[in-house]
């Protein structure tokens, strides 16, 4: 029991010498220098700030804003362009489940897959189409996924894949 007594003396003697260098090391107030740095205060305040504020319904709001996201210096905005006949609507909206047959779609040109489809009528390819269509094979979204298509355009691109497919 001496030889352990001993040996755990010398072991606390060995911390506490340790944490003294380490504070003669470390002399002066801990953060002194950054609390009275104003600089250091602002990107303190910048990285705890909220990210997003809360309007209430019935209450004054007039100190939420809404800030738009910061446009890239010297770039200006891409908008792509809205597809303006069947084949182009086809090529950047359909072609994506009907080039490679996802969900049980169709795949464009394969005419014995669109021969029974291509028989209902294409008033009925159109409505299926249009409003969206759930199938043995698979299922088909409402304008293909993308509802900002016009009818007319949608049933132009219907018309483009059953000429390609016949």
């Amino acid at each position: 029991m001496n030889v352990f007594s001993a040996v755990l003396g010398i072991l606390i003697a060995i911390a506490l010498l340790l944490i003294g260098v380490s504070r003669l090391v470390d002399s002066g107030p801990k953060g002194a220098r950054d609390i009275e740095d104003p600089l250091m205060q602002a990107e303190a305040h910048e990285r705890i700030k909220p990210f997003g504020q809360v309007a209430v319904a019935g209450a004054d709001n007039s100190s939420v804003a809404i800030e738009a996201p910061p446009a890239p210096a010297g770039e200006a905005p891409v908008v792509a362009a809205a597809p303006t006949d069947g084949k182009a609507t086809y090529e950047t909206a359909c072609a994506v489940c009907h080039g490679a047959g996802i969900a049980g779609a169709p795949k464009v040109g394969d005419k014995a897959n669109w021969a029974p489809r291509i028989a209902q009528g294409l008033a009925t390819l159109d409505k299926h189409a249009i409003e969206g269509f759930q199938g043995k094979a698979g299922m088909m979204p409402a304008k293909g996924g993308r509802l900002d298509l016009s009818d007319e355009l949608v049933k132009a691109t219907v018309a483009h894949m059953v000429s390609l497919s016949r």
